[in-house]
């Protein structure tokens, strides 16, 4: 039976990113809708499930993209609650690829520093889709959560949602430019670029031979890169005393991380991936081979 998977992405255009990973990730077919609504949910998925009988509902998956991560929350919900007992199918959500890069950006962090309960994270530009989701998952950890904004009042809603979704201890500054980032970095002991492509907002005067700074990472891959000093390709580098992560070899484990979560929807007809399944899918994929 033919692997199925409805692409409901709350854009105008359904990401070909997505669409083309779905397909190395297993999906037979992709069924791509664009500039989906809350109320358009409800019918596309009772299409997924009254197609099929309960038995085979493992070969139909459901994956939730977008622009937006609050509106994809909403699409997800949605469709979860269209679903019933026996009727039910499996599903992802991963706007922008939020989860999936934050999961690998985090997971490779506490590899490299171990338990993060207490330690102070500072996440440059943590309003954005990976940045939110990348506090949550660390402030789920029991981490001390700091999150930086150009502007304010877009610091305090970012950290409502981070709250509202995970709980934990989030803090929100203003960093307004670069200039700022020594002030901000002064007391982090993880540090997570999740900024814009192509904008340069953390210098090395600010982190390097920092006392206490033990990690930093970048999501940025478009020159110039987030983090002055940190290259695209660092896979755990020590420089200036410090562990670095560059934007590919984060990309990586989040590539990988992404095809194996569209391969698990397949496994079964109750799984709901987002941030901590998700998650749990990265350690499983780092975990020491046996």
């Amino acid at each position: 039976m033919r692997k199925l998977l409805l692409q409901l992405d709350s854009s105008r255009l359904p990401s070909v990113f997505d669409r083309v990973v779905a397909y190395d990730g297993g999906a037979d077919e992709v069924m791509s809708y664009g500039g989906i609504t809350e109320p358009d949910v409800r019918d596309l998925i009772h299409g997924c499930i009254f197609t099929r009988g309960p038995k085979d509902l493992k070969n139909t998956a459901v994956f939730v993209g977008g622009a937006d991560i609050a509106v994809g929350e909403q699409l997800l919900t949605a469709a979860t609650k269209a679903m019933f007992k026996p009727f039910t199918v499996s599903t992802m959500l991963d706007s922008n690829g939020s989860n999936t890069t934050a999961v690998a950006a985090v997971a490779k962090m506490v590899q490299a520093t171990g338990d993060v309960r207490g330690k102070r994270v500072l996440i440059v530009a943590g309003t954005g889709p990976v940045g939110i989701r990348a506090a949550g998952l660390f402030a789920k950890a029991a981490a001390d959560v700091c999150i930086t904004s150009r502007k304010a009042d877009a610091g305090e809603r970012a950290r409502d949602l981070v709250l509202k979704r995970f709980g934990g201890t989030v803090r929100a500054i203003a960093m307004p430019d670069a200039k700022e980032a020594i002030r901000a970095c002064e007391r982090a002991e993880l540090l997570l670029n999740a900024g814009p492509a192509g904008v340069m907002l953390v210098p090395k005067q600010a982190w390097a031979s920092r006392p206490g700074l033990k990690v930093v990472a970048d999501v940025n891959a478009v020159p110039p890169l987030g983090i002055e000093g940190v290259e695209v390709m660092d896979d755990g580098v020590t420089k200036e005393g410090v562990v670095c992560f560059g934007a590919l070899a984060i990309g990586n484990l989040k590539m990988k991380v992404h095809k194996a979560c569209i391969a698990r929807l397949f496994e079964r007809n109750d799984l709901v991936l987002d941030a901590e399944t998700i998650a749990d899918v990265a350690r499983e994929l780092m975990a020491p081979k046996s």
